[in-house]
Formats: structure tokens, sequence, C-alpha cells
């Protein structure tokens, strides 16, 4: 009995030395854990600092990356080909890199040119004339020849161009290929149909729509039509798959934003049609002012309204593709451009230049130590190409 006793106190024993070692393990686990979380917590709260350091931080000025010799010609105009610069006058254009490179240079002689780009292509006409040269920023694609006079031209980001001809009282809406094939013919009599004011073209060459004016009883109206020019087109009455009229209303602009997405300017109004094959009437916009510009991106639409703050010249108002407002800004600086990048909008002149969060909060507010032609974003965060008339300099902010 004694021995069983005392064998009963020694597995007690026993088994609290053991209760006792599984508890310093598991104090010296959560020890470890709480360690890990600490340091988690630390990192992620030194993380937030840093993030909201730069959201908040306001760059003053910029240092010049590099500089590479330019020498403009008169009468010459650069305009941005997604990441290069396209220079064109009435005697030719060539598109030229960053770095200076020129990737290609095509002569032609033009009185009126129609320029159309979309992405990183490029189709340059004459009004009235008969010709279309086509280009992307590494080469040209190939010219197109019409038999008839050209009044507005599109190009889409695969090379195919629309073209509208005049011919006595009715108007054609051709659309090519780069290889001047004919994709798509048809007739508008101004008396049934209207005139078109503009013409775009989808990224991916499927859609094309037309803005058409004309005068109903003494009244002008407008009629947005969508014409599908892939397989879903072709089982419809003249390629048309969808139309939209609109009274007392004329829309001037219509641009694609990607392959889904449309918008249409109107004088007071915005609209926007969503989709890849039958475009609906979406989001839609009617303002009590006179809208006097618009910018467009991938992913947003600027329209510039004159201010209705006292203390200011301009308002810009931004939608994105869905027709929602992302933000309003007020501002004075005599813009000569507004583009849009992933985090930020940029507003600037030949000498000024700011630099705007969604949020509202400006992330630049500076001046230009020469005239800026032409200000492009590049890959880095802050950095720039900016033209001037001597010079390509990359900057980036500081």
């Amino acid at each position: 009995m004694t021995e069983i006793r005392s064998y009963m106190k020694e597995k007690q024993k026993r088994d609290q030395e053991r209760l006792n070692y599984k508890d310093k393990i598991m104090r010296h686990k959560l020890q470890n854990v709480y360690r890990i979380l600490l340091i988690v917590v630390v990192v992620l709260a030194v993380i937030g600092i840093v993030i909201l350091q730069y959201n908040r931080h306001l760059y003053t000025g910029y240092d010049v990356v590099s500089s590479i010799p330019l020498d403009l010609t008169s009468g010459t105009i650069d305009v941005r080909l997604q990441n290069c610069i396209l220079t064109y006058s009435k005697d030719g254009a060539h598109c030229t890199t960053a770095k200076g490179i020129v990737n290609w240079n095509q002569t032609y002689q033009i009185q009126d040119i129609k320029l159309a780009i979309n992405k990183n292509v490029a189709a340059i006409a004459s009004y009235n004339g008969r010709e279309i040269y086509v280009q992307n920023t590494e080469k040209p694609l190939g010219t197109i020849t019409t038999n008839m006079p050209i009044r507005d031209v599109a190009v889409s980001a695969n090379g195919d161009v629309t073209a509208v001809l005049s011919d006595s009282d009715v108007i054609w809406i051709n659309t090519y290929d780069t290889d001047g094939k004919m994709r798509f013919t048809g007739q508008v009599h101004m008396q049934e149909t209207g005139y078109p004011v503009d013409v775009s073209l989808s990224p991916n060459g499927i859609l094309l729509a037309v803005s058409y004016v004309y005068l109903d009883a003494g009244e002008m109206k407008n009629n947005v039509v969508f014409y599908n020019l892939g397989p879903v087109g072709e089982n419809m009455s003249d390629l048309i798959v969808s139309a939209y009229s609109y009274s007392d209303l004329l829309i001037p602009e219509i641009y694609f934003a990607d392959d889904e997405t449309a918008f249409a300017v109107g004088d007071n109004r915005l609209t926007v049609f969503k989709g890849n094959q039958t475009p609906v009437d979406g989001a839609g916009h009617i303002f009590d002012k006179e809208i006097q510009a618009v910018f467009y991106g991938e992913k947003y639409v600027g329209l510039i309204f004159g201010s209705d703050d006292a203390e200011h010249t301009y308002k810009l108002e931004i939608y994105n593709t869905d027709g929602k407002k992302v933000t309003t800004y007020y501002f004075d600086l005599d813009y000569t451009d507004i583009f849009f990048e992933e985090k930020d909008f940029v507003i600037y002149n030949e000498s000024e230049c700011r630099i705007i969060t969604y949020g509202g909060t400006e992330k630049f507010n500076g001046m230009f130590s020469k005239p800026a032609e032409l200000l492009i974003p590049t890959n880095g965060t802050y950095r720039y190409t900016m033209v001037t008339a001597t010079s390509i300099d990359t900057i980036q902010l500081k």
C-alpha cells in the first residue's frame, strides 16, 4: 500500500512537471507571437507614415536627368503619340523617341491637315484631299488613297481608318485596313440622316461611332449611331447595332476610351455609352453651364467650365468610364494641355505646371526653366519627357 501511495505521488509530481514544462513552452511561443505582432505593427505603422508623407509630399522643383539637343523647324506641331513625339507640318511628319531617335520620317504636301490618334497609331489626312498616311510609334503602316475628297478621319489602334468622304449631296463613310482594302462603306443622305460632325473607332476597330446633326421642322437634332464592323454587325441592317436621338443638342465630339466605352460630349451634356458589341446609353449628365473644352484619357474624361467660384477662372470636372464624377478642381492656369495618369492629373502651359491627385492633393505647382512645347509621362514616378524648342529633356520632380 505504501508503495502504491509512493508511486502515485511520484506520478503526480512527474505530471505536474510535464504541465509546468508545457506551460513554459506555451508562454515562450506566445511571447514570440507577441514579438512578431509587435514587429508587424511597427512595420505597418512605418509604412503607413511613409505612404502618408509620400501622398502629402509637395514637389517644389525638378532635376533634368538627361537632355538631347533638338532643332524644331518653324511651322511644326508636336503632339503626344503614346510615349513618343509626333511632329507634323504641311511638308511631312516624323516620330521621335524620348532618347531623340527618329523612328520614321514621312514626307507629303498637305495644306489643311486632319489628324486622328488612337493609342500608338496616327492617321494624317488632307482635308479635301485624297491621301491618308497611317503610322504607329515604330514605323509607317501604309497609305490609303480615296476616290473622293476627305472631310474627316478616325483611326483604330490596329491601323484601320474610317474616312468621311464628300460626293455632292451624298456623304460616304468608308473604313479601310492599312493596306487600303475596304472593310465597310455606307452612304449618308444629308436630307435623311444628317451630316456627320464626328467619327470615332474603338481601339480594336470593331465599333464605329458617328455623330450626325440634322434639322427637323427647324429644330436641330442629333443622332449618335454605332456600327459593328465585326461578325455581330453582319447580321444587322447597314451594320447598325444601336442608335440614339437627341433634340435641341449638338454633339460635336465622340471618343472611344476603350473597346467598350465611348464618351459623347455636347454643348452642356456628357453621355457615356457602354458595350463592346452593342453600345447602350449609360450614364449621362446635363450641366447648367456650357462645356468650354474636353480632354480625354483611357480611363477619364475631363470637362472644362467657366468657374462658379469668383476666386478662380476655370472649373475642371473629371469623370471615369462609368460616368461617375471623380473630382472637381478650380484653377486659374491658362492651360494648353491636360492629361490623366493613374493617380494624378496634369495641367500645364509652356511656362507653368500643376500636378494634382484625384483626391485633391497638389503634388507640384511650379515653373518650367524654359518654354515647354509638350509634356509626356514616362514609366518612372513623377518623371516626364519635356519637349522644348531646343531639346528633349527628361525631368524628375524633387
